[in-house]
C-alpha cells in the first residue's frame, strides 16, 4: 500500500524527501487557511482503484480497511498530539441531487466510523451545498476554486475546532472552501482528515 510517508505538512501532498515537516512551496506561496490535512495513503495503485469503486460503483468493501487504517492512523496521531482533537467531525457536504443519484455520501461513511472508534461527535449538515456544481474530476486548481466559490453555506454556528473529513484531497479547492466559510462562521481551527492525498 502507497504510504504517505514523506509530505508537507500542511497539505499532506506527497513529496521527494523524507519527513513530515517540511512545507510544500505551494504552502509557502499561498498558505492554506486549515492547519493540516492528515491522509496516510497516496492516491496510486491499489489505493485510487479501491476508493473509484467504493466511491462510484457503490462496492464498500473495498473502502473498509482503508477507513480502518485510518482511524488507527488518527487515534495514534491523538494520543501523541491531544492538542488536535477536534470538537465536531464534518462529512464533507454532497449536493442532495448527486448523493440521491450515487445513493450515499462516501465522507459521512467515513466521518461516521471515525466518529463510533473516536467517540468524537460527527455531522452531516453543519454545511450545506446551496446549488449543484460540474464535477471536480479533470479540472485544475483553479477551475476547482472557481467551480466551488459561493456554493458553501454554514447552518448554524460551528464549534471551535472541527475536522472535515473526505476520501481523497486532491488540489484542496474544496477543502479551502469549506474551511474558509467555517472559519468566517466563527470556527477557530479546521482539519482535513481524508483517506488518500493525490501526488499533485
Amino acid at each position: 500500500m502507497p504510504a504517505n510517508h514523506s509530505h508537507c505538512r500542511c497539505c499532506a501532498l506527497p513529496i521527494a524527501y523524507a519527513g513530515d515537516e517540511l512545507i510544500c512551496g505551494q504552502c509557502l506561496k499561498d498558505p492554506p487557511p486549515f492547519s493540516r490535512i492528515v491522509a496516510p495513503w497516496r492516491y496510486r495503485f491499489p489505493v485510487d482503484g479501491m476508493v473509484q469503486r467504493y466511491k462510484y460503483n457503490g462496492q464498500r468493501a473495498y473502502a473498509r480497511p482503508l477507513i480502518q487504517d485510518l482511524s488507527t492512523h488518527l487515534t495514534l496521531m491523538l494520543e501523541t498530539h491531544p492538542e488536535r482533537t477536534p470538537d465536531l467531525l464534518l462529512a464533507s457536504p454532497m449536493h442532495p441531487a448527486r448523493r440521491r443519484k450515487r445513493g450515499f455520501n462516501q465522507a459521512a461513511d467515513i466521518a461516521e466510523h471515525i466518529s463510533r472508534q473516536s467517540g468524537i461527535p460527527w455531522s452531516a449538515d453543519l454545511v450545506v451545498r446551496n446549488r449543484r456544481t460540474r464535477p471536480q474530476r479533470g479540472l485544475n486548481r483553479e477551475e476547482r476554486l472557481a467551480n466551488l466559490r459561493g456554493i458553501y453555506q454554514v447552518t448554524r454556528i460551528p464549534p471551535a475546532s472541527i475536522a472535515i473529513v473526505d476520501d481523497v484531497v486532491t488540489t484542496g479547492a474544496t477543502a479551502r472552501s469549506l474551511t474558509e466559510v467555517l472559519l468566517e462562521a466563527g470556527a477557530r481551527e479546521v482539519q482535513i482528515w481524508a483517506l488518500a492525498r493525490t501526488p499533485g
